[in-house]
């Protein structure tokens, strides 16, 4: 499987969000993964010695990479990620790294360039009926929605599908209403090489485990980045709990059963609590990858986002628990730490020589990313948690108010 199991049916969305919680689902077990790509992902791999220099020199360096100064926190030592970043969303200023830029397989993380690629093409309202070849092609253990040939689906139920249960059969529905896989991935490749995120190479739409298919820390947080701009993409990405269609009749849905979001921070279990500011983004977890997770929470005037990449400690949810550490430490260090580079803006809105900064590291707090932002798009234009009026995150008979004010302006230079 991907990312997760299917979900239990049930016919009440509140009962949905109680059964899911105390039933211990299991996140993701073993996944099948093709043959490719296992050298890179091996235990004992090492990153490479020179990596891409684009938000930065010092991104492009091995090893963890960070500015303190007098009175930051120190980093977290219990992070064991081969590659992980944290970011300020708003101002794009990376404030600490680990081999931000080694292209490793990136899982269902890499639906966030899917859905930042496709869902801006369909109406939420627009519907579907799936044919057996729209669900063709899909990896052997994939993580399901539970999708069925001859319903009828409406845009909106099938990304629910993607965020909340990382179901490849939504993704390849989804798919093949934009003329099929082989486009739709063609396209993701090209948003990626405009938002600059010259770390990935798409294989295939929804992450599974596929020969060539890799990504990074730094890129998976531009597509995190840029699909937060889009409202839709915020507030599937902040959605805890919905429900899917489970029986239809002449294409009308009779009954539906509860589904929930397999992204542990946001919602909680097994004995991991959400974390407070959380609204997203996506996780994964495939054979080759390990464990992936991009996340944004807000605290205060302060929105993050961290990128974690395959953990080799052997605790229980370590990418969420590792997660939780570097945004914890982000949180703490606002003010105290000189940035070690940015997150660059999509290639079309950003000034000729700006993407790199490749004559050295970055520069003071609040200086070098704000110059690179001044390039627009999915860098500034708004990064600061939330979603006109709040988003209502209902987890077992609980309401959280997850705040918004999206998109934030850039400050122009």
């Amino acid at each position: 499987m991907s990312d997760s199991h299917a979900a239990r049916p049930t016919s009440h969305l509140k009962k949905a969000a109680v059964l899911f919680a105390a039933s211990a689902l299991t996140f993701a077990g073993a996944l099948p993964a093709a043959a490719a790509d296992k050298d890179k992902n091996k235990d004992d791999a090492k990153p490479p010695a020179s990596m891409s220099r684009v938000g930065g020199a010092q991104l492009g360096k091995p090893g963890t990479q960070v500015n303190l100064q007098g009175g930051a926190p120190v980093l977290p030592k219990d992070v064991t990620a081969k590659s992980w970043l944290v970011a300020d969303a708003e101002s794009g200023e990376v404030l600490a790294s680990h081999n931000a830029h080694w292209e490793l397989p990136p899982a269902s993380t890499l639906k966030m360039l899917f859905a930042d690629t496709v869902l801006p093409k369909f109406p939420k309202t627009t519907t579907h009926k799936v044919v057996p070849s729209d669900l063709a092609g899909m990896g052997a253990g994939s993580s399901l929605v539970g999708v069925k040939e001859g319903f009828t689906y409406s845009v909106h139920d099938l990304w629910l599908g993607v965020f909340l249960r990382s179901g490849n059969d939504a993704v390849h529905v989804l798919s093949a209403m934009n003329q099929g896989v082989a486009r739709t991935v063609k396209d993701m490749q090209a948003h990626a090489d405009e938002l600059q995120a010259g770390d990935t190479h798409v294989v295939s739409p929804d992450g599974y485990d596929m020969p060539g298919q890799h990504s990074s820390a730094y890129d998976l947080t531009l597509f995190a980045r840029s699909g937060l701009h889009k409202k839709d993409f915020r507030e599937y990405a902040a959605t805890a709990t919905a429900e899917f269609p489970m029986k239809q009749k002449k294409g009308k849905t009779t009954k539906q059963f509860g589904i929930q979001n397999t992204n542990r921070l946001l919602t909680g279990s097994l004995g991991l609590p959400a974390y407070k500011g959380i609204a997203g983004v996506k996780n994964g977890n495939t054979t080759n990858a390990g464990a992936t997770f991009t996340g944004v929470a807000e605290r205060g005037n302060r929105v993050l986002l961290v990128t974690v990449m395959n953990p080799k400690a052997k605790e229980s949810q370590a990418v969420y628990k590792e997660t939780t550490r570097l945004f914890d430490w982000g949180f703490q260090a606002d003010g105290k730490v000189s940035p070690v580079g940015h997150l660059v803006g999509p290639r079309s809105k950003t000034p000729a020589g700006a993407a790199s900064s490749g004559s050295g590291d970055a520069g003071p707090h609040k200086s070098a990313a704000h110059a690179a932002v001044t390039g627009g798009g999915s860098s500034g234009v708004g990064i600061a948690l939330a979603i006109v009026g709040g988003v209502l995150v209902v987890l077992a008979g609980a309401v959280f108010v997850v705040r918004k004010k999206w998109p934030l302006k850039i400050t122009k230079g």
